[in-house]
């Protein structure tokens, strides 16, 4: 199918949901499922009645998108950032496996609720190195940041493999530390910029490398859910990376292109002709919602560069940044309603 259609990962959580995964630990388990899992029914249902042809559970499960990685292993604390109050998971001790397929239990749930293809996330080492170490907290378990995000690849890459096992369609690793290196100014607080952003890309391929059965993808997140919650937002296009990108051994880039600052499409000339594009084409922002006049227009100033088997569209970015985004769910039922309706109008042109 041309123009497959997708959401990036992450849905908005009502405030019943919100509720429930604050509350959990109040809850008996056997009815925190319970619940649960009609929850997720719904935000399925929602994708499906929507038209999308790649669905997800909206990432509901998880209390915390990086902070899942403590369910996965050993070695965190919980406590909150004294920056801004929010709850803050930090690595304080050696990493050693806690509960290997925990994500991969998302996926088995959801194949219970879909006969569409089915995405799962999993955050990317350096992001984790990013969010979760800290110079005073972190260093007598590990050093340096670069050795935490080492100790994290063998967690992730388990998951992998069993998210693969579990017959999900796609594995996405969402990476918004390698577009910190799009922006002039975060690269001028590097001592070698290029040597970091490599690093970060060594780091996803050592989590990659061999897995095969699923397709694999990065989602080069430019943060776009900063709008959401009033972050700063990194400027400037991806020819900064081009490198890069080109080194990272999967086969789809999920790429962000409705946000002031992305730079020119023609980018798309620069990269390897094997990756396939998931062509950020649906803002994020609340309160703004395209037309299918509006996506299509976006798709066609990318086929002026990419042949329309490599494009699959969706929204710039994850719909709920954070899990205390407030972000209504029906505006982002329209959204995709209208990111569906783009598809088949481009899908009659191109068929």
């Amino acid at each position: 199918m041309l123009f497959p259609t997708s959401i990036v990962g992450s849905m908005p959580r009502p405030e019943y949901v919100k509720d429930l995964i604050n509350e959990q630990t109040n809850a008996p388990p056997a009815e925190y499922e319970r619940l649960m899992r009609a929850a997720v029914a719904s935000v399925v249902a929602l994708q499906e009645c929507a038209g999308l042809d790649v669905v997800s559970d909206g990432e509901w499960w998880r209390k915390s998108y990086i902070g899942v990685i403590a369910e996965l292993a050993h070695g965190f604390e919980l406590g909150r950032n004294p920056a801004d109050g929010r709850p803050w998971t930090i690595v304080v001790d050696r990493l050693a496996p806690k509960t290997p397929g925990f994500i991969a239990q998302e996926v088995r749930l959801l194949k219970q609720l879909t006969r569409r293809q089915i995405k799962a996330t999993l955050p990317s080492p350096a992001l984790l190195g990013e969010r979760m170490w800290d110079p005073q907290k972190s260093a007598a378990a590990y050093p340096t940041r670069e050795d935490f995000v080492e100790a994290c690849v063998p967690i992730l890459r388990q998951e992998l493999k069993l998210l693969r096992d579990e017959g999900v369609a796609i594995v996405q690793i969402d990476d918004p530390h390698l577009c910190l290196f799009v922006d002039a100014e975060v690269r001028a607080q590097h001592e070698n910029a290029d040597r970091a952003a490599d690093f970060d890309v060594e780091m996803v391929n050592q989590l990659v490398a061999g897995v095969t059965g699923v397709k694999l993808a990065v989602h080069l997140c430019r943060r776009a859910g900063a709008r959401v919650r009033g972050e700063a937002q990194f400027r400037g296009g991806y020819d900064p990376i081009i490198r890069q990108l080109n080194r990272l051994q999967v086969q789809h880039l999920t790429m962000e292109f409705t946000a002031p600052g992305s730079g020119d499409m023609a980018v798309f000339r620069q990269l390897r002709e094997d990756f396939e594009i998931g062509l950020g084409c649906v803002s994020c922002t609340p309160g703004v919602i395209d037309t299918a006049d509006e996506i299509a227009a976006r798709v066609e100033l990318a086929l002026q560069h990419l042949g329309p088997e490599r494009i699959t569209l969706n929204p710039d970015c994850g719909f709920a940044p954070g899990s205390a985004a407030n972000v209504s769910i029906d505006e982002v039922y329209q959204k995709l309603k209208h990111e569906v309706a783009a598809a088949r109008r481009l899908r009659e042109k191109y068929g």
